[in-house]
């Protein structure tokens, strides 16, 4: 099939600004539907793990769009995340349908950010907008990328790619003075030396970083859901959007959970029938770097040739996808189920009816017996029968000596199932464990637990993990998730505790479909800290991110368990 590119396309927005795109389209004078992938990183970078083919999908009998954000590549306006994504998203669209070669549907797909536009683009409620296939990405802006379900700030993420783009827009001005040439590589340093750049405070003094990207202020000015990240949900508006979507995620994802949550969440309140009963939901074993983890392969655990995106044949489902909702094909599902996850432990795909899992069971996993540190022994104990008698665990969690980060759902290349064993051997880290199973058990669905806790002070973080433990003693991470106390009860309106007083919470965390295999052990881990994954609570109630190291405060926290205080893991158990 022959096909025509344009170069460089101008499409003029409401206001006046133009925004240079790409047009690649069949050569055969008939009409076609377009499929638009909008980026800040630039319109001709295309490949990664997660992303179609595209000669497979101009066979297919689409025209492809690629454009530049606003404020990207282009020195006359001004990149700020989100601001202008709505209404830019909603003209070019609008463009594309009223074009010539176009047959008025319009499509949308691409990863992470790429996903992020496709959700506000939806959200317009905006007709010719007919499928999305947001990957690895969210749909409330607050919970994942920036901050998290439980209000703490996804700090590795947010500073990692804030450097980066910084990078992108000094590098991107033209011409390029001896004052930048010095910035760019001071950021260059710091992109080298991250981990010191994470530990610094305040964390919100980055002025080489801020001078080209002055939004982050904005970003780190706002750590309750206000509205200023309400207004900018996509979630918020699901009434209004009328668009099926093809989500696709990973498991080991910085936007996992709330992925799967913005999924079902569309199924019940988006706002057409086509929207709600057309959600369509594939999960596989990746992370989100595209050099560790797309191909469910990481340096402590490989999933198998199997789990790799290309053996998902990713390419083939936004086609049939596309082919369904741009083209009216009606059997282009077919055979294909609402819901495909990748099911590790025993490392092969499943296809589902919906999400969470219809026949699911929740299971109380009950806290018993010290779970302080060195628990390999088995002193912390999970158990399906209610703890006989009231305990407390009591550890001292000091901001300056935080829990590391390894593994687990970050956006760095460490992601992935990494082994805790180190972590779980320090003393400010609580493990419960479930004795060695005799029999397989499912876990697939969002994860949960139930705690009572106090501290000396007004505020502090309570992250946990669930954990496999294999035979010869490797503790690898499957989910994770964090609640910050001031954000109890509310993610808009902070409520600091009492020290001393005893708080019944409920830790999101998060998401995972994993067998438990004969020999295996489950386990939970419980700290207050998770750095760089989060950042670290200071402990005074403060505004953390215009602290100082030296205003933090150490806090004795403890966790309270037994009859009275019926603290628990809430697994998903799926029996079959």
């Amino acid at each position: 099939m022959k096909s025509i590119f344009e170069d460089n396309v101008t499409i003029v927005m409401r206001d006046g600004v133009g925004l240079t795109t790409n047009v690649w389209r069949p050569d055969g004078g008939e009409r076609v539907p377009a499929l638009l992938l909008r980026s800040p990183y630039g319109k001709e970078e295309l490949v990664n793990g997660f992303e179609p083919n595209l000669f497979a999908l101009v066979r297919a009998g689409y025209a492809l769009v690629t454009q530049d954000v606003r404020g990207t590549f282009d020195p006359v306006s001004t990149f700020i995340p989100h601001v202008h994504d709505v209404e830019d998203g909603e003209d070019t669209i609008r463009w594309l349908a009223e074009q010539p070669w176009c047959d008025g549907s319009v499509g949308m797909w691409g990863a992470s950010y790429l996903g992020l536009v496709q959700w506000q683009a939806a959200a317009t409620g905006t007709p010719a907008l007919k499928a999305i296939v947001p990957t690895i990405t969210s749909a409330d802006f607050y919970r994942a990328p920036w901050y998290s379900s439980g209000g703490a700030l996804s700090l590795q993420t947010v500073i990692m790619w804030s450097v980066v783009m910084a990078m992108k827009a000094a590098t991107g001005k033209s011409p390029l003075s001896e004052t930048d040439l010095v910035d760019v590589a001071k950021l260059a340093a710091m992109m080298q030396n991250l981990d010191s750049v994470l530990r610094e405070t305040p964390v919100a003094d980055k002025p080489l970083v801020t001078k080209y990207l002055p939004w982050l202020k904005d970003v780190l000015a706002h750590p309750a859901r206000d509205e200023f990240w309400t207004l900018q949900s996509s979630l918020d508006k699901a009434d209004r959007i009328s668009t099926p979507a093809l989500s696709i995620a990973g498991w080991y994802d910085v936007f996992a959970t709330q992925q799967l949550s913005d999924h079902a969440a569309m199924r019940e309140r988006a706002g057409s029938e086509n929207a709600r009963d057309g959600q369509r939901l594939i999960v596989g074993p990746w992370s989100h770097s595209q050099t560790v983890g797309a191909n469910g392969v990481f340096p402590e655990r490989d999933f198998g040739l199997s789990a790799s995106t290309m053996a998902a044949q990713l390419t083939l489902a936004h086609i049939a996808f596309f082919d369904r909702w741009l083209k009216g094909r009606e059997g282009a599902l077919a055979g294909s189920a609402p819901v495909r996850l990748f099911v590790m432990g025993i490392d092969q795909w499943r296809d589902e009816e919906s999400w969470p899992l219809h026949d699911t069971r929740f299971v109380d996993y009950h806290l018993d017996g010290a779970g302080a540190a060195n628990t390999a022994d088995g002193r912390g104990v999970l158990t399906t029968e209610p703890a006989a008698r009231d305990e407390t665990d009591c550890y001292l969690y000091d901001p300056r000596r935080p829990v590391p980060t390894v593994g687990g759902n970050t956006l760095a290349q460490f992601s992935g199932p990494a082994d805790q064993s180190a972590v779980e051997a320090r003393e400010d880290v609580l493990c419960f464990s479930s004795i060695v199973l005799k029999q397989p058990l499912e876990v697939t669905g969002p994860i949960s637990l139930k705690l009572f806790v106090s501290s000396s002070a007004v505020d502090t973080d309570f992250p946990a993990k669930l954990v496999d433990i294999f035979p010869a003693g490797r503790a690898l991470v499957l989910s994770e998730g964090i609640l910050r106390m001031r954000y109890r009860n509310s993610l808009a309106e902070p409520d600091f505790m009492s020290p001393g007083e005893i708080y019944e919470v409920t830790i999101d965390v998060g998401v995972t479909s994993n067998v438990f295999l004969p020999g295996h052990r489950l386990r939970i881990e419980i700290s207050s800290s998770n750095f760089p994954r989060y950042d670290r609570n200071s402990n005074t109630g403060g505004e953390i991110s215009r602290e100082h190291e030296a205003d933090m405060v150490v806090a004795i926290n403890r966790v309270h368990r037994g009859p009275e205080y019926p603290s628990r893991l809430i697994l998903p158990i799926i029996e079959r």
